[in-house]
This record gives C-alpha cells, structure tokens and sequence, in this order.
C-alpha cells in the first residue's frame, strides 16, 4: 500500500537527526529512511552548485526506497536545492527553512529576529526572505557560525572549547536586542543548551525540527498517506563517513525514540 511507504530525510551529516527526532516522536508508525553525507560534511562552505550535486546524489540514492515524501533536512540544502530537487521527483518535497521562519514569526514580540547558520545558508538569504514574506517589517540580524557543524559531526556538544567557540562565534549577536534566534542550521540543536546560556533567558530560541515534522503530518494527513500499520516501522540509517561515530552519535541523540522501534544501521556507496 501506498501509505505504507517510508519518509526519506537526507542531511550534510547527523544534524537532520534533530529532525528525526521530532518525526519519530509525532509519528511513530512512519517509517524513516536517514542518509547523513557525513565523510563531505560540511556543506555551509561549498559553492552552490556542489551543494545541488550532492543533494542530487543523496536524493537519487534514496529514490530506491520508493519514498512517499522527502525531507530535506539541511538549512544549505534548502536553501539552494530545494526547488531543483522538486522538479525532478514525483512526490512531496520539504525543506526546514519555511517551517522555522513561521515559528519565529509566531515567537518575537519585539519583532527582531537573528539568524545563525553555515556561510551558504546565511549567504543565500533564504531565511531573510522567507521571513520578509510572512512579514515585511520584521527585523532580521543574521550571523554566520561556520564553527558549529564540526563540533556537531565531533559529537562535542558540551565541553570548555564548545562553551568558549559559541561565546565569541555570537559576540555580535549580543549588542542586538533580539528577542527570537532561529536556529538555522539542524546541528545546532545539539548546542542548544550553551547557544541558550550565552544568549541568555530573554532570548528564544527557534529550531525548525518540530515545525518541519508537523508540516510533513499534516501534507500526509491530507493526503491520506499516514502510515496505518499496526506494527512497528524498522527505520534504516545510512551514512558515507565513520560509521561507529555517526552510530554514537544518533544513539545518543535519538535516545528513547530508536529503543522503542527496531533500526538497521547501513553504509552505502555514495559520490
């Protein structure tokens, strides 16, 4: 049946896990299929154009599976690919940049909002205009943390050198009186706690991964695509780099969520 087909979510590595999270937790009879590109990550610093081909490499990977939707669950890839990879596939495609541009809107009161993200997603302005069009006479501040990501991919969320890197990478943000900071990267939920720390209690903090999972249930519910199966789906993960890091990493991240439902973890042969 067609309902019973898997949510394909692609990412540069194991942020798009930050989105996984929040499907399997909302959803917890779709059956996931993971690709994190995680031996070409990151993908922030690349030229667009390499950007869309790697996308397109994971995308095409995933096609075997037969998914009845695709997540792309990385702010650069949006950014730059999403509109490529919706001409060339016949089923829904969504990225996480609308979907946290709406939370951030509903979320200022002050009405300024910051951004950090990878140099290409901040580069694209993607989130800027997305936010303009829900609302013109919002104040954007964006900031680039190219730093982030590979203390993410390192499975350092927490440490004196993680503290001290986010503490001066968001120095700039501090001298505006933000009230809302989109997380515009998914690995940056990792460093939540130390991004929400230097930011202090006045600022929220937006991630777009639940926003995303509830925007793909309700195209499923709509749809009539929801998966109805009585059993439990077996997710599959794959990624292109180190295998045991990327298993640790999501066995932390996802916690309860991969306890509760059987996983097949897979390198594939990808580029």
């Amino acid at each position: 049946m067609y309902v019973q087909r898997p949510i394909a979510i692609l990412d540069s590595g194991v942020g798009g896990l930050t989105v996984v999270r929040e499907v399997m937790r909302q959803l917890p009879r779709e059956k996931v299929i993971y690709f994190g590109d995680t031996a070409r990550t990151p993908y922030g610093p690349r030229p667009a154009e390499e950007v869309v081909r790697f996308t397109d490499e994971l995308v095409t990977y995933l096609m075997q599976f037969k998914p009845k939707m695709i997540i792309i669950a990385c702010n650069t890839a949006t950014a730059v690919a999403l509109e490529h990879i919706r001409s060339r596939v016949d089923v829904p495609v969504i990225g996480v940049i609308n979907p946290g541009s709406r939370a951030a809107i509903k979320s200022t009161k002050s009405g300024i909002v910051g951004i950090i993200g990878t140099i290409g997603t901040v580069r694209s302005q993607a989130y800027e205009e997305a936010l303009k069009r829900l609302n013109p006479n919002i104040h954007v501040a964006s900031l680039a943390c190219p730093q982030f990501v590979p203390l993410v991919e390192q499975g350092n969320f927490r440490s004196e050198q993680t503290f001290e890197t986010i503490r001066s990478s968001l120095e700039p943000l501090k001298e505006i009186p933000l009230d809302t900071l989109i997380l515009g990267c998914t690995h940056y939920p990792f460093l939540a706690d130390t991004i929400g720390e230097v930011m202090g209690p006045g600022v929220k903090l937006i991630s777009s991964d639940s926003e995303t999972a509830r925007e793909m249930s309700a195209i499923l519910q709509e749809t009539g695509k929801l998966a109805s199966q009585p059993e439990l789906p077996v997710h599959q993960f794959f990624c292109s780099g180190d295998p045991r890091l990327f298993k640790r990493i999501a066995q932390q991240w996802l916690g309860e969520q991969i306890e509760l439902t059987p996983v097949v973890w897979q390198i594939p042969q990808i580029g």
